[in-house]
């Protein structure tokens, strides 16, 4: 008999539970139900940080191939080239090889002054002391435009990027007309941005996988395309929320920013914090390949399991009693906003430098910090944790 606990897992599949607080109910879950059943539409919740880490680390016991959405749960799913997320290994470490280089260190780190300058670009054209939306004005475009850079594609098409990476993640829900039409579009423009750049190629992160090979293998005109839209999607919103979350966690705990304002020591481990704190990506799900005893609950073969980061980065076992405090200078700070194991996020290093860049220009620029009114939350089907708006005074 699986253990059921409906008053803390129906939420879970509820939109409109993630505009709110959520974190009080995963504190219920990780000290009631820690690993507990669903029953519709049938799936484990996995909210201790500990059960998080060993089956994101277990991909051959839990697999991404069924699904990582909830709205996959039950469905068949189509085989998607290019699609890491839902791509297992062999298959996965292919990809991860041939698209790894794309993303060296020394890549990334030579990002940095264009990222800075887009960055002081959207600073400094925010008014001072006036009230303004940080979504709109500073956390939207900044990810968008370094992307275009990163891409090779033109600035001002950032605007098309935002609408199609928020279609993409509304498919994530239901997938209308609108939302497939959007994507469409998308595939279409990414499409001839690869020929493209197969004629003529640049130092851009596309010419730079159209032309990578790893042992003789190359990605093929779809896989690029698919690599092209996850980039834009999983970069554009995890950034967006890190900043506009961020900065409200910062309006919202002074004694935090007054710290930073203080130290700029502290800047690496407070983006690491803010990470934690904010958690962009909630949840991804993996399904049982075999039957296994997690939690002292026995798994089936065929069962899906949410890894709910959001609580695992809350959890009082992994970051101690101050796990609910807001602790910028925290360290040691373990946290898995990026994921873990063979699904570790490809940009994390180019989030991280985004986040630390913008922190340090508004660090430079601004004093205080003031929300002026509620921050709007984002409904999400449990996969993106953001904002709408965050409406506040920069002084």
């Amino acid at each position: 008999m699986r253990p059921t606990a409906p008053e803390l897992t129906r939420p879970l599949t509820d939109p409109r539970f993630y505009a709110g607080d959520p974190f009080p109910l995963y504190a219920r879950l990780r000290a009631e139900a820690p690993f507990v059943w669903h029953d519709e539409p049938g799936f484990w919740v996995a909210s201790t940080y500990d059960d998080v880490m060993r089956i994101s680390k277990d991909p051959e016991t839990f697999c991404s191939g069924k699904g990582v959405l909830l709205m996959d749960l039950g469905r068949e799913l189509p085989e998607i080239p290019g699609a890491l997320l839902y791509v297992d290994p062999p298959e996965h470490t292919r990809y991860r090889r041939i698209v790894q280089p794309a993303f060296a260190p020394s890549r990334v780190k030579a990002l940095e002054p264009a990222i800075r300058a887009q960055a002081v670009r959207l600073l400094d054209a925010l008014p001072e002391g006036e009230v303004v939306d940080l979504v709109q004005a500073v956390a939207v475009p900044f990810p968008l435009v370094v992307i275009a850079e990163l891409l090779g594609v033109p600035a001002e098409d950032w605007r098309r990027f935002y609408e199609w990476s928020d279609h993409a993640i509304a498919a994530g829900t239901q997938q209308t007309d609108e939302n497939m039409a959007a994507l469409a579009e998308m595939a279409e423009f990414f499409l001839g941005v690869i020929a493209e750049k197969q004629q003529h190629p640049g130092d851009d992160l596309v010419s730079v996988l159209a032309t990578v090979e790893v042992d003789g293998e190359r990605l093929n005109d779809g896989e690029l395309m698919m690599f092209c839209g996850q980039l834009l999607v999983a970069g554009n919103e995890t950034t967006r929320n890190l900043v506009s979350g961020g900065l409200v966690a910062l309006a919202e705990h002074p004694d935090q920013w007054s710290r930073l304002r203080a130290d700029r020591t502290l800047v690496p481990s407070a983006i690491e914090e803010l990470l934690r704190w904010t958690t962009p990506v909630i949840s991804f799900f993996r399904t049982a390949t075999r039957e296994v005893t997690i939690h002292g609950q026995r798994v089936h073969a065929g069962d899906p399991v949410m890894l709910l980061y959001a609580s695992a980065n809350r959890d009082e076992a992994a970051f101690g009693p101050t796990a609910g405090q807001l602790d910028v200078a925290r360290d040691p700070n373990q946290q898995v906003a990026f994921g873990f194991g063979q699904h570790y996020c490809l940009g994390a290093a180019l989030a991280r430098l985004e986040g630390r860049v913008m922190l340090e220009e508004i660090l430079d620029r601004f004093e205080d910090l003031e929300l002026a009114g509620e921050p709007g939350r984002l409904e999400s089907a449990g996969v993106v944790s953001g904002w709408t708006s965050v409406p506040m005074i920069l002084r």
